[in-house]
């Protein structure tokens, strides 16, 4: 499988990249299965791997670390930090980008994995509870002590990426090298702010959720979202009465219409569509079974003409975003705080 290099890391990664999210409780329990899964995709060129501590409670490291013994050194190996991970969800303590949270989390994500580093080491959200010089402080010494190879974000917003780099150069902090956004036909919002900055500060791109939450595994349709996994299991994302989400079937099946002239399966256009884009290293796939992973893994391979990405741009404008809440991935605090955009509530009316 073709490979490109993760932004400054120094490191190759495959054009896909192998999401752990759906390995454990949250998508599929079977070790065995998931372990089975991993090896197929190793086996199919696949060299990068990208998890979280907070997928299914730490499970996901347990899968991925058991499934690469004897395998880690060719694996460029990526997990997260940020959201409550700990033995006890309620406390504040116990999530974050603390120095505190990230030094015990740090060690419970390298104990679970079954490795004493981390190739890519990634903030999973901002914290705006915190000072990102701490933040970066933290992390530039766990690089020191080669626990962590490297630094990413996950899902910022723009002016928290160009925060960050200037709080590094300023700080003489390790500096973040991979954003992680997410990025689809029907979620393009990224490519007017996020995906420049990154390219300008030679940032690596890993691009999740290229199937738009489920809406384009071609199970999602009009009058019939019965086979969704995903629709089975957050009926409300998929609701056809929601007029925003009338878009996004609109828009569906359009997308659909334009892969089957093209003879190219929907799934394997949507996956494809990412990887066009200049400033993007590497797409995860998150797989839950064997069969989601083979009907990805062409998309590697997958060539589309000019004529295919100018109909996509038709059909979603480049820069646009349809929404629906499930795809959601920044909301800044200054509109989802009602007391920072209403001045009674701060007695000031």
């Amino acid at each position: 499988m073709e490979t490109a290099s993760l932004g400054a890391t120094g490191m190759q990664v495959s054009k896909l990249c192998l999401g752990a999210m759906m390995f454990g409780a949250w998508g599929n329990p079977d070790h065995a299965d998931c372990a089975r899964i991993i090896h197929a995709a190793l086996d199919a060129g696949i060299n990068f791997i990208d998890t979280a501590d907070i997928y299914s409670s730490g499970e996901s490291e347990e899968i991925v670390g058991k499934a690469l013994a004897g395998r880690r050194d060719r694996v460029i190996l990526a997990t997260k930090v940020f959201h409550p991970a700990g033995k006890d969800p309620h406390d504040p303590n116990q999530r974050g980008l603390s120095r505190r949270w990230i030094r015990m989390e740090v060690e419970n994500s390298l104990r679970r994995l079954g490795t004493d580093w981390i190739d890519l080491y990634q903030v999973h959200r901002p914290d705006y509870s915190v000072d990102i010089d701490e933040t970066l402080g933290v992390l530039s010494d766990l690089v020191r002590e080669g626990k962590v190879r490297a630094i990413g974000t996950s899902t910022f917003p723009a002016h928290e990426l160009v925060e960050a780099q200037w709080t590094s150069e300023r700080r003489c902090r390790e500096r973040f090298l991979c954003e992680q956004p997410p990025y689809s036909i029907l979620m393009r919002g990224i490519e007017s702010a996020v995906l420049p900055v990154a390219r300008k500060y030679g940032m690596g791109v890993i691009c999740w959720s290229p199937l738009g939450g489920g809406w384009l595994s071609g199970k999602v349709r009009p009058g019939n979202v019965s086979e969704s996994w995903r629709a089975s299991r957050a009926p409300k994302r998929f609701d056809e009465k929601d007029p925003v989400n009338r878009r996004k079937f609109e828009a569906v099946e359009q997308v659909a219409a334009l892969a089957k002239e093209s003879g190219i399966p929907l799934v394997e256009l949507a996956v494809a569509f990412t990887l066009h884009h200049p400033a993007v290293s590497s797409t995860i796939i998150g797989p839950r079974t064997m069969e989601q992973l083979t009907t990805q893994l062409g998309a590697a391979d997958r060539r589309l003409d000019a004529a295919t990405l100018d109909r996509i741009d038709e059909i979603v404008p480049p820069g646009t975003d349809l929404g629906g809440g499930d795809e959601t991935y920044y909301v800044s605090p200054a509109l989802a705080d009602v007391k920072q955009r209403r001045r009674h509530f701060l007695g000031m009316a």
